[in-house]
């Protein structure tokens, strides 16, 4: 018997709706040909950014965007992207298969993607092979407001008002890519850096570089050596861990033990969220610091015939099952996560949108966080879970998962719960109870299902899409059937 209890009265805190952030590099077809294709393409677009892209991506209500990297922004030099397109270098891109970046698509690019999708920008500086004088004029040049030469020059790329870009991260994955820095040699170039990210008459939300995963001994000796020689230091605000589950088989092959290997590996995410917020809170007890996920997902082989250094993977229904649960853990744990980028937005990785020249389709992943919107900004509730397990087999050795997952919030009378069952073959009757003398009074939803491989091609976009599902949803304590491998999103009236 499966039974998910929500306790109405026992809120854990507000889902923040950063938690369903994307991110953005230039890496492979993320950026040109996802969301860039120039002014003069015969696909439409406005200004250079494809409008098919913004209305896909207005829909799952991306609350911020991350960019330009990932590694490609410790090599990224931000005056190259600014000025007339035609006059910036070309410059090569080291990390990504030494393809020429063209600096087509910059600062106030990016921006304008960012406006016209209804996402805050998150820019990441350049530590790993910039300066300090560089990234606070970057700093100066989106936010200034006065007449400096850096905010005419604003001025004139398009934007006399100052582009108000309150997300900044300094520096990215500076254990590895971003500069191979032990932990406390990072903690004394992020001091050094952020003294001069200043906001210019804007507040501005600062960003370290956390762990590699769940390493508790970088979170440990980044924050101990940052108490010990200067805990008074005021300009840290958010701390990013990076967390990809990889894979099990390939992006479209896999056996049933593999689908549910990765989804395991996925949950793996809920240990990561609570034992580094733990090793943070024994130096922020307070949490005035916010604990960040700025890059995770899956990570494929590549699909066959493509550039192995552009990362182009499809995007199945396990995908999807992976980005749900990962999700309902974010929400779950709404007291603890303040923002979280999956990667990536477009072509990418666990990406959203997959295009081919004209073509553009959402995938699974990307149906996901549409369907799980509306739980931004909603009041996460207690929600206890008791599931049956299924039993796979992992490394020769039996391993079992939980089948049905999931995570319930509440905007004033209405109760936006979503559920998944991971089973590959067998529905789950899942019983809800709602604490606190609640009762439901009727309610919709909407489902995720298929058989477990099923995915969106550019020759059948719409196989796997959301579709109306009925639920019964009244009274103190109801139940609702969950098909296999399926994501469920219920909005329920609350009496």
């Amino acid at each position: 018997m499966t039974k998910v209890s929500i306790s109405l009265n026992d809120p854990i805190g507000t889902i923040n709706p950063n938690i369903y952030g994307h991110f953005a590099e230039h890496l492979g077809w993320c950026i040109y040909g996802g969301v860039w294709v120039g002014e003069h393409s015969p696909i439409p677009n406005t200004g250079g950014i494809r409008n098919d892209v913004v209305a896909a991506l207005r829909k799952m209500k991306p609350a911020v965007i991350r960019w330009p990297g990932g590694c490609f922004a410790d090599d990224y030099h931000w005056q190259d992207g600014v000025g007339p397109r035609a006059q910036r270098p070309r410059r090569v891109n080291i990390h990504w298969g030494e393809v020429v970046e063209s600096n087509e698509f910059g600062t106030q690019e990016f921006v304008r993607f960012c406006r016209m999708v209804g996402a805050e920008p998150y820019i990441v500086g350049n530590v790993g092979s910039g300066t300090v004088r560089e990234l606070r004029e970057w700093v100066e040049y989106c936010n200034f407001p006065g007449d400096s030469t850096l905010a005419r020059q604003r001025a004139a790329d398009g934007s006399p008002e100052p582009l108000n870009v309150t997300y900044w991260g300094v520096g990215n994955e500076n254990w590895g890519c971003g500069g191979s820095f032990s932990p406390e040699d990072y903690c004394t170039e992020f001091r050094r850096f952020a003294t001069f990210v200043r906001g210019f008459g804007k507040q501005l939300y600062v960003i370290a570089c956390g762990s590699p995963g769940n390493d508790l001994e970088w979170t440990t000796r980044f924050f101990r050596k940052l108490r010990k020689d200067y805990w008074d230091f005021r300009n840290l605000h958010g701390y990013a861990a990076h967390y990809y589950c990889g894979t099990a088989g390939t992006a479209t092959e896999y056996t049933v033990d593999q689908w549910y290997e990765l989804i395991a590996r996925g949950l793996y995410m809920e240990e990561l969220v609570i034992q580094q917020r733990a090793a943070m809170d024994a130096y922020d007890p307070s949490r005035k610091i916010g604990l960040i996920v700025d890059e995770w997902g899956t990570w494929h082989p590549v699909e066959p015939g493509t550039n192995p250094a552009f990362l182009f993977q499809q995007n199945t229904l396990r995908d999807a099952l992976v980005a749900a649960t990962t999700l309902d853990i974010f929400n779950r744990h709404a007291d603890k996560v303040v923002m979280a980028n999956i990667a990536q937005t477009i072509n990418v990785l666990q990406a959203m949108i997959l295009t081919q020249g004209e073509k553009m389709l959402v995938t699974p992943t990307g149906y996901v966080y549409e369907m799980y919107a509306p739980h931004q900004g909603g009041t996460s509730l207690r929600t206890v879970i008791e599931s049956d397990t299924v039993t796979y087999t992992a490394g020769g050795k039996e391993q079992q998962v939980a089948t049905v997952s999931g995570s319930a919030s509440l905007k004033g009378k209405v109760l936006f719960l979503t559920l998944t069952n991971a089973h590959a073959t067998d529905a789950v009757e899942v019983t809800v109870d709602l604490l606190g003398g609640a009762q439901a009074t009727g309610g919709t939803a909407r489902i995720l299902s298929g058989e477990i491989h099923t995915h969106n091609t550019f020759d059948a976009p719409e196989t796997l899409t959301p579709c109306p599902y009925a639920i019964a949803a009244s009274g103190a304590s109801f139940i609702i059937t969950l098909p296999p491998a399926s994501v469920l999103a219920a909005e329920i009236a609350i009496g």
